[in-house]
């Protein structure tokens, strides 16, 4: 069987695994890789770029060559090599938590219960939820669940029909690190610049193809490329920048503003806010986001098994031309 087929039926059935599973409760990879990278941290920190640079080589170059050796290793056996797709795809993508931790806090804030939405959004982001009122939280999980389609579904993906297992398990090492090490904290300044930086390049095309998605899958395309265009620069990411913007024109709300993390408050451009309203934690904003990352998981499924199916064809294409000419 050949890799595009290999990559396309793995990847379906590793999204349909996380659709029906979720992440698995006890010995998550992305945690085992956590407590290894920590480890690899503890010998290695120095307050210097370039001892942080060795730490993601070893970190995330380990877990690609651990891909790549699996993927040897199968490689005669297509229902092994499908197996081995789907079991990493399952393992990396994370769309269904997201959607259960988003829509958990949003039937609690429907409820009333803002203490109970405070106590569960830690769980999907690193905003300092007694910081915000009801709108203010189910703002953070819009932008959490705009953030993380791309980060936890989509780039995955991308990299998956790119280089296979080896590209599926190393973007997420190198997502996992920057969300470890790449904050600029006095710790972690020098020694995470090289996580945040390369996780900014392995991010940059899942996170297009994110907002182009939910360009197309949500419901005002025009607003939505509005947004992207106006006001996607002024975030202070080079990814989360399209994919938030998008989100929000697609779904016809504002987000930005003013954000609290770790004690310290950042004042950010407010995204879509010439044509947005305010999210507000009764109107259904979270589920329509939680849908809208549905979509656009699966939609990305599609775009990127067919191009990997394309690039095939003209490849092949291009080498007949070749001995024939």
């Amino acid at each position: 069987m050949r890799a595009e087929r290999v990559f396309a039926y793995g990847a379906a059935a590793g999204l349909l695994g996380d659709l029906l599973l979720g992440d698995p409760r006890r010995g998550h990879p992305v945690a085992a890789f956590g407590r290894a990278a920590g480890a690899v941290e503890r010998v290695l920190w120095r307050d210097h770029r370039g001892w942080g640079a060795l730490h993601t080589a070893v970190c995330a170059g380990g877990v690609a060559a651990l891909g790549l050796a699996a993927t040897r290793s199968v490689r005669h056996s297509p229902a092994a090599s499908v197996a081995l797709t789907a079991a990493a795809t399952w393992s990396v993508v994370g769309g269904t938590s997201l959607a259960r931790e988003a829509s958990a806090i949003g039937r609690a804030l429907e409820a009333g219960d803002v203490e109970a939405a405070r106590t569960r959004l830690p769980h999907l982001c690193g905003r300092d939820p007694q910081a915000l009122d009801a709108d203010g939280i189910a703002r953070a999980v819009v932008e959490s669940v705009a953030e993380n389609t791309s980060d936890a579904v989509v780039g995955a993906l991308v990299w998956g029909a790119v280089a296979g297992v080896p590209g599926l398990v190393g973007f997420r090492a190198v997502n996992t690190l920057d969300a470890m090490v790449g904050h600029k904290s006095p710790r972690y300044r020098r020694y995470g610049w090289a996580s945040a930086r390369l996780d900014d390049l392995a991010g940059w095309p899942g996170a297009r193809l994110t907002a182009v998605l939910a360009t197309a899958a949500g419901g005002d395309p025009r607003g939505a490329v509005r947004a992207w265009r106006a006001d996607a620069a002024q975030h202070p990411s080079p990814n989360a920048g399209p994919v938030e913007t998008s989100f929000a024109g697609a779904l016809g709300v504002r987000l930005g503003g003013t954000l609290s993390y770790g004690g310290r408050v950042e004042h950010r451009p407010v995204l879509n806010g010439a044509s947005g309203r305010a999210v507000r934690a009764g109107r259904g904003d979270i589920e329509r986001a939680v849908r809208l990352s549905r979509r656009v998981g699966w939609l990305a499924l599609g775009v990127c098994a067919g191009a990997r199916l394309l690039a095939r064809r003209a490849g092949t294409r291009a080498l007949t031309k070749g001995r024939d000419s």
